[in-house]
């Protein structure tokens, strides 16, 4: 559905846009966080096919969708466990051409995805040459078992055993 198809006309002074009851001076009145849905999270990559290889290949994650866009001189990958429109978050890869490996910053936390058997995951995954960051273990202060790896690029990807 695009941006014209949600808006909906409800009265002469207001109208419904995904969800969002809006005063013809455009204030938001009320929304509904039942119309929103997370749908995927984006992060820059140096190497796209080097990154795809790892989310598909060691975690396990299928290929959704992909798309290059020349004119702007970028290519995007969609990996995840199932698809947006199945109500899956999905993880947006964005491979900008021409561009230097990307400094992380200090802003972002991690990502997380849960595994049935956290230690024969950390197992198969160092001996594939993936970088754990902190091996698995209960979390200080509690009894929920988990670990941190790392991808090609050095994002942080906590993994939670879920039994």
């Amino acid at each position: 559905m695009g941006l014209l198809e949600a808006r909906r006309e409800t009265n002469h002074n207001r109208a419904e846009f995904f969800g969002c009851f809006i005063d013809r001076d455009e204030t938001v009145m009320a929304a509904s966080s039942g119309n929103f849905s997370y749908l995927h999270t984006m992060i820059r990559v140096y190497d796209l096919k080097k990154s795809v290889d790892f989310y598909t290949r060691l975690l396990g994650m299928k290929l959704q969708r992909e798309r290059e866009v020349p004119d702007g001189k970028y290519s995007l990958a969609f990996v995840g466990y199932g698809t947006e429109d199945e109500g899956h978050t999905v993880l947006e890869l964005t491979y900008n051409w021409d561009h230097e490996p990307y400094d992380l910053g200090d802003g972002f936390g991690h990502l997380a995805l849960g595994v049935p058997d956290i230690y024969a995951t950390c197992d198969a995954l160092r001996a594939d040459g993936v970088k754990i960051t902190r091996e698995p273990g209960p979390v200080k202060f509690g009894t929920t078992v988990i670990a941190f790896i790392e991808d090609p690029d050095g994002y942080k990807i906590e993994l939670i055993e879920k039994k």
